[in-house]
């Protein structure tokens, strides 16, 4: 449903895009494809070379710039329309980058533009399984015929103190 509303997005050629943490720059590749006028990828890892690379080899240079740095501290040139970003990460917060994209919003976001995904949903469920915790947790309770059972209790004595 999201994609469907981002193609819209695309649809008029005027449109300036900014990815944040734009990894191999596929998802800038992916906004010039469906319309955009630029995009400005950022990324602060040496991914920017690799997607500058993805660029050059796609003769897209022109209309695809790779700014290598950090959000807050690079500087787009101009306001955008919209920003992307994957930033999922592992459960949707690991990577970090919910604040450099609010960073980015706040500095660089044209008035009523839009932010791509604009909402996600965490699901949690509690799960057991008795082989994995006799494998990884009970392991400790005897390391080749060691009583090593203490180390079971060493988070628990440490919440007592």
């Amino acid at each position: 449903q999201e994609s469907r509303g981002l193609g819209d997005v695309y649809k008029r050629q005027d449109k300036v895009v900014l990815d944040v943490g734009c990894g191999t720059g596929i998802l800038s590749l992916f906004a010039e494809k469906a319309g955009a006028k630029r995009v400005y990828g950022i990324d602060a890892s040496d991914m920017a070379d690799l997607a500058n690379a993805v660029v050059i080899a796609n003769k897209l240079e022109k209309k695809i710039i790779i700014l290598k740095g950090k959000v807050e501290e690079v500087t787009v040139p101009e306001k955008v329309d919209v920003i992307i970003s994957e930033r999922m990460g592992v459960f949707l917060l690991y990577e970090g980058m919910l604040n450099s994209v609010i960073f980015a919003r706040d500095k660089w976001l044209k008035p009523g533009g839009k932010v791509f995904p604009s909402e996600a949903r965490m699901h949690i469920s509690a799960f057991a399984d008795k082989d994995y915790f006799r494998q990884h947790v009970m392991y400790w309770s005897n390391v080749s015929d060691v009583d090593m059972s203490c180390l079971l209790y060493t988070s628990d004595a440490a919440d007592e103190e």
